[in-house]
């Protein structure tokens, strides 16, 4: 009897796993699509914190201030142009259709025209208003990506509308590895700014060429002003919101780089760069399951919140203990990582982890309002953080030094997050308590992990850097492990709840 039972659970287990990879149910796209994109994401992800490990070591800090000068300029002028072409084809029912595909492109052609020929015209005056001369050519170097984004295969899209992400993994993230192995290079033989201004801009290029190569076609001369018509409808609703995120995103970088050196600007920069880049990693691949799969159910108010609950439940325990880890050991992790000059970025680092957790749990919402095709609810939000983020960086800069750039973005991040989610009330009868009940489990964990960190310290576990990071690692895993053991415990009880789970069939999303 134990060996027929045993046999049975086999049996139904690759039953599971079989609907999950080869169904053609909304969860099964998601997974095959996680995996794809999480796998290409991590291996991106690597090469670039292995790229800025050596680049830490190559280049001197202000290289890094100077460029983030220049992709902050770059992106004021591309969100101010910013018509969400990609979004309005993967939303719309018809995007896959030749005449859509093709007025797309066209758009963001234009579109991309117009952002490179305001940076050529503005370079010399930003260079005059940071007083560094070197800033205007380096605009026009690095910009060049954006004429390759614009100049991308019209069909590049349809993998991310299909939740088919094989080739989108391989045409963004492989674009992306070829550019850091080639700023790599360039950083043995430049051994300034210019390394990284040309390697910004050979991403995109790559991406354009294997855009090209992986999902061929080439654009029309012919424009249906109709299909043009029927993606404006979606994009008019977002015009605006980037340049209002970019506020929240870059308005400490450019209050920074006018205040205080380009070498400050620089330790500052690769610290928050420490944590943007897993968070970047993770919004990524969630916003481009979670986009599509909102708007296959964007009708289901119900199955939405569903959706968002589990999400966020899973978010959070993956963030928040991360948080604690990092506020605890950031002058070791940057000593670590960077050396010992970056320690003085300790203070942004700590906050920045929680910028971002916030921000990532925010996305989440955001793809809600962008799958049920009305992201214009996503504005007031969005607005709110901007004008917080502009009313407190001076004096939280001036109060707190360099580490009030991310005190103000965290401040602006929690209003916005705030506003959100009682927006998510109003339009889908999101359940409040519900929601909130996904935070208690990874809150009491990351409190057990703290006195454990702090235990440690106080008998001496912690002699150097090196053992203070794996202190905070190894109990950040032990968290995980025993929180996500009792989250997948609730999951499978309210997957019972609800009958989407049954021994024969897999999950439904």
């Amino acid at each position: 009897m134990p060996e027929m039972n045993l046999i049975r659970s086999c049996g139904r287990v690759k039953v599971v796993i079989g609907n999950l990879l080869l169904g053609d149910g909304l969860k099964a796209k998601a997974m095959r699509g996680g995996t794809w994109l999480g796998a290409g994401s991590v291996t991106e992800q690597v090469a670039r914190f292995t790229r800025n490990m050596i680049l830490t070591r190559l280049l001197a800090p202000g290289a890094f201030g100077a460029m983030a000068i220049v992709l902050s300029c770059s992106a004021i002028i591309g969100t101010l142009t910013d018509v969400g072409q990609r979004a309005s084809v993967i939303q719309n029912p018809r995007g896959g259709e030749e005449a859509y595909l093709n007025a797309g492109w066209w758009i963001a052609m234009c579109r991309a025209l117009s952002i490179y020929a305001i940076i050529f015209a503005l370079g010399p005056r930003v260079a005059q208003f940071y007083g560094n001369a070197e800033l205007s050519g380096l605009l026009r170097v690095a910009l060049l990506s954006t004429l390759f984004d614009g100049a991308m295969s019209p069909r590049s899209i349809l993998p991310q509308k299909e939740m088919k992400f094989g080739r989108w993994m391989a045409i963004s993230n492989g674009g992306g590895i070829c550019g850091v192995i080639l700023t790599v290079i360039l950083s043995f033989y430049l051994r300034d700014v210019w390394a990284l201004a040309i390697g910004s801009c050979s991403e995109n290029a790559f991406r354009c060429l294997l855009s090209y190569i992986l999902c061929p076609g080439l654009p029309s001369l012919g424009f249906d002003r109709h299909a043009a018509r029927d993606l404006y409808k979606f994009s008019r609703a977002v015009v605006g919101l980037s340049f209002l995120n970019l506020i929240f995103s870059r308005t400490d970088i450019f209050f920074l780089g006018k205040l205080y050196s380009t070498t400050t600007l620089g330790l500052y920069t690769m610290a928050i760069f420490l944590v943007q880049t897993p968070s970047s990693f993770i919004t990524t691949v969630m916003s481009q399951i979670l986009f599509p799969s909102f708007a296959h159910v964007q009708n289901d108010k119900e199955r939405v919140n569903r959706i968002l609950i589990t999400v966020t439940s899973w978010l959070t325990l993956l963030g928040l203990p991360a948080v604690v880890a990092i506020c605890l050991c950031a002058r070791s992790l940057l000593s670590v990582i960077y050396g010992t000059r970056y320690m003085a970025a300790a203070g942004p680092l700590a906050f920045a982890a929680a910028v971002v957790c916030l921000n990532v749990l925010n996305a989440a919402v955001t793809c809600v309002f962008s799958g049920i095709g009305r992201p214009a609810l996503h504005r007031r939000a969005v607005a709110a953080s901007a004008v917080a983020m502009l009313v407190a960086i001076y004096p939280a800069c001036k109060l707190f030094g360099v580490v009030g750039g991310q005190i103000a973005a965290l401040l602006a991040i929690t209003l916005s997050y705030f506003l959100q989610v009682v927006r998510m009330r109003e339009v889908t009868g999101l359940n409040l308590l519900g929601y909130a009940r996904g935070f208690a489990v990874p809150a009491l964990g990351s409190a057990g992990m703290l006195a454990v960190v702090l235990g440690g310290r106080r008998l001496g576990l912690t002699p150097g850097p090196t053992a203070d990071v794996i202190l905070c690692a190894g109990s950040c895993l032990i968290t995980y492990a025993l929180c996500g053991s009792i989250h997948l415990r609730a999951s499978k009880r309210q997957d019972r709840l609800y009958g989407t789970e049954t021994p024969e069939t897999a999950p439904v999303l």
